[in-house]
């Protein structure tokens, strides 16, 4: 079977932003352009399974400020974010909240807890 052109990407690893292409099938991926093997672990782990953190705000009742930043724990499964947001609009938490307090255990059955960024003290 001939290798064929599956994407071109720029690596976000370090501060050189490789332009890298990956080319290849199935498990037979090579990528080219890359200057470090973090680079290619990049680009193969970004083709088979994309992955983002998750930074955004959430609904607080009797807080100081009207929405709270929250971040995901670790990254999800890039197909999951627009579910997540779902799950993280359709809630609220109410005030007192600390740093780092999980806020959703587990969004969508991930392994991945949503947390607070910040304190938020009641008004």
């Amino acid at each position: 079977m001939p290798e064929r052109k599956l994407k071109q990407m720029v690596c976000i690893v370090c501060p050189l932003g490789c332009q890298m292409t990956l080319k290849g099938s199935g498990d037979d991926l090579i990528v080219s352009g890359n200057q470090c093997k973090k680079g290619e672990d990049y680009a193969i782990e970004e083709y088979r399974n994309p992955t983002r953190m998750l930074t955004t705000t959430m609904k607080i009742v009797h807080p100081r400020h009207k929405r709270l930043p929250v971040h995901s724990s670790a990254p999800i499964p890039k197909a999951l974010l627009f579910k997540a947001m779902d799950v993280i609009n359709s809630l609220s938490v109410k005030a007192p909240v600390k740093t780092g307090q999980i806020l959703i255990p587990n969004i969508l059955e991930t392994g991945v807890d949503i947390l607070a960024s910040r304190d938020m003290e009641e008004k």
